[in-house]
């Protein structure tokens, strides 16, 4: 059964995914959020994210499990990211390092064929390219971690389109900082 392509993203509850200047400061990230994401992270099969978020990850996790000041998740972390295979989706990036594979554009057959080959699912995320995922209707489900902050302005993770979806919630957590995780599956017609 090939893997399946999961939106995972942390938003606001206005629906942002980052503030004005690409601010991600009001994200609630606390120990146990960070040890639920890894496991998360840990079982996915490959991580699919534009140059943005590429280089905002590639910025800091190759290296953080070596600060003193990052706690136990974090650390947990930084060998997740460096060892999942990753492929970032850029016109302008020639190449990246950490096991990374720079892809020009989004073709819809060669991502079936990469989630048909991938060792379990493939976790999305940045805005630009999941709105390019989604116009191509690529996305199985969608798993959000909404954060209790009102942003107010900045990237909305759902700009308008022209197709909708139907959508199966499938599971919820709530944690202890008010954090609420919603999966939703993407429901597909049979035939």
């Amino acid at each position: 059964m090939p893997g399946k392509i999961v939106q995972f993203t942390t938003i606001s509850l206005d629906g942002y995914i980052e503030g004005e200047d690409h601010d991600i400061s009001w994200h609630r990230v606390d120990e146990a959020l960070h040890l639920h994401l890894n496991e998360e992270l840990a079982a996915m099969g490959g991580f699919l994210s534009g140059r943005r978020t590429h280089m905002l990850m590639a910025g800091f996790w190759p290296t953080a499990d070596a600060d003193p000041e990052c706690s136990p998740a974090m650390r947990e972390f930084a060998g997740i990211w460096r060892s999942t295979p990753k492929v970032v989706y850029s016109t302008t990036l020639e190449r990246a390092d950490w096991n990374t594979t720079v892809v020009s554009r989004v073709d819809a057959d060669e991502v079936r064929a990469l989630a048909a080959a991938a060792d379990g699912d493939l976790a999305l995320s940045g805005a630009e390219l999941s709105a390019a995922f989604r116009d191509l209707d690529l996305i199985d489900a969608y798993q959000l971690y909404v954060d209790p902050v009102l942003v107010g302005r900045g990237t909305p993770l759902f700009p308008p389109a022209d197709t909708g979806a139907s959508l199966r919630l499938e599971r919820t957590r709530t944690f202890g900082n008010g954090v609420v995780l919603l999966r939703y599956a993407r429901e597909r017609e049979q035939g």
